[in-house]
C-alpha cells in the first residue's frame, strides 16, 4: 500500500497538515516535531506526488501596427480582441514607429504591418518572444509564424470579374511596392490578364500607400490617359474610394463610365457611394486567428504550418458594370 499523508501522521501524532509543512519545507514547525515526522517520512518510504504546475496565462499581448486610424486595423483590432476576451487576455495595442521592448504586453506580439523596417525588425526579433506577423513583408526572423489571407485567389477573382463584365483595358493601384499583400494582389491581376489573353500597358499599373489619397492621385492620372481604362481594381478599399473621388472630380460616374473594385471588405465598402465591389477578407477573423495562434505558440504549441491563409470571397455591389459601348475600344 502506497504511504499516505494520514498514515505518517497516524504515527506521529500530528495533523496531515503539519506533515505536509514539513514536506514543503515551511518553518512553523518546531525542531523536534520536524525530526520525529521527517524520520517517520523516510521509514514509510514516503514519496510525494510531484504534480506539474500549470502553465501561466500570459496577462496581456501586444498588437503593433503601422496604422492605428485605418479601417483595415479597426476590423482586426476587433477579432483581436474578441477573441482575447474568451482567452481572459488583456491587448496592448502600440503603433509600429513608437513602440519600445517595454511597452510590450508581455506576452507575446502580433505585428499588422505592410512595411517593417530593418531596425523595427531587429527591436521585434530581440524581444524574444512569441510572434505572430499578419500579412508583413520583411519579418523580424524566418522562423516568425505568419497569418493572412488569399491575397492572390481574390485579385484573381476581381480581375476575372471585371472581364466578365467585358473590360479589357483594366487597371491596378496597388499598395506600397514591396508589400507582400500587394505583390500578391498584383500577381493575382496579372494572372488574370494574361490568362484571358489581355495586355497590360505599363501605365496602367502604379502603386502607393494604402490610402485614399493614392486612389485620387492615380486615378486622376489614369482617368487623364489617352486611352483611360474602363476599370480599376484598386489593392484596398481605401484606394478604392479614392479612384472612386477621383472620377467624381473628373466629372464621370462609377460604374456608368468607370467600374472600381477594392480589396478587404472594410466598413467603408459598403456605405461608398456607390456600394464598393471588393474582396471580402475576413479581418475580423484574420485577427482572431492570428491571436488564438500566438496564445499556441506561448504554451509551446506551434501549428502545423508557419504560413496559414484564410479564404477570400469577391462581393459584388454597385461599383462594378459593364463598360458602356462607347468606352469599348479595340486593343
Amino acid at each position: 500500500m502506497r504511504p499516505t499523508l494520514a498514515m505518517v501522521a497516524a504515527r506521529t501524532g500530528v495533523s496531515k497538515a503539519t506533515v505536509s509543512k514539513v514536506l514543503n519545507g515551511r518553518p512553523d514547525v518546531g525542531a523536534a516535531t520536524r525530526a520525529r515526522v521527517e524520520r517517520a517520512l523516510a521509514d514509510h518510504g514516503y514519496v510525494p506526488v510531484r504534480r506539474t504546475p500549470k502553465r501561466r496565462r500570459p496577462r496581456s499581448v501586444s498588437l503593433v501596427c503601422d496604422d492605428l486610424l485605418s479601417p483595415y486595423t479597426s476590423e482586426l483590432l476587433r477579432g483581436v480582441v474578441s477573441a482575447a476576451t474568451e482567452a481572459e487576455v488583456d491587448v496592448v495595442v502600440t503603433a509600429l514607429e513608437s513602440w519600445r521592448r517595454k511597452s510590450s504586453g508581455g506576452g507575446g506580439i502580433i505585428v499588422a504591418a505592410c512595411e517593417v523596417t530593418d531596425g523595427q525588425a531587429k527591436a521585434l526579433d530581440r524581444s524574444g518572444q512569441p510572434m505572430v506577423a499578419i500579412d508583413a513583408l520583411n519579418l523580424p526572423s524566418g522562423e516568425v509564424t505568419t497569418v493572412g489571407s488569399t491575397n492572390a485567389t481574390g485579385a484573381i477573382a476581381a480581375t476575372e470579374h471585371l472581364i466578365g463584365l467585358g473590360h479589357e483595358r483594366i487597371a491596378f493601384v496597388g499598395g506600397p511596392a514591396a508589400s507582400s499583400c500587394g505583390q500578391a494582389r498584383l500577381h493575382g491581376y496579372r494572372a488574370a490578364m494574361s490568362q484571358a489573353g489581355l495586355h497590360v500597358d505599363a501605365e496602367l499599373v502604379s502603386h502607393g500607400p494604402f490610402v485614399t489619397a493614392t486612389g485620387v492621385t492615380e486615378g486622376l492620372r489614369l482617368l487623364a490617359l489617352e486611352q483611360p481604362p474602363t476599370a480599376v481594381f484598386a489593392a484596398n478599399d481605401a484606394i478604392a474610394l479614392g479612384v472612386i473621388e477621383a472620377a467624381r472630380l473628373r466629372g464621370l460616374a462609377v460604374p456608368a463610365d468607370v467600374s472600381v473594385v477594392g480589396f478587404d471588405d472594410t466598413f467603408l465598402a459598403e456605405s461608398s457611394t456607390p456600394p464598393l465591389t471588393t474582396v471580402r477578407q475576413s479581418l475580423q477573423d484574420l485577427g482572431a486567428f492570428a491571436l488564438k495562434t500566438l496564445l499556441r505558440l506561448g504554451a509551446g504549441d506551434p501549428p502545423e504550418s508557419p504560413h496559414v491563409e484564410l479564404a477570400t470571397e469577391l462581393v459584388i455591389r454597385s461599383s462594378s458594370a459593364a463598360p458602356a459601348p462607347s468606352n469599348c475600344r479595340e486593343q
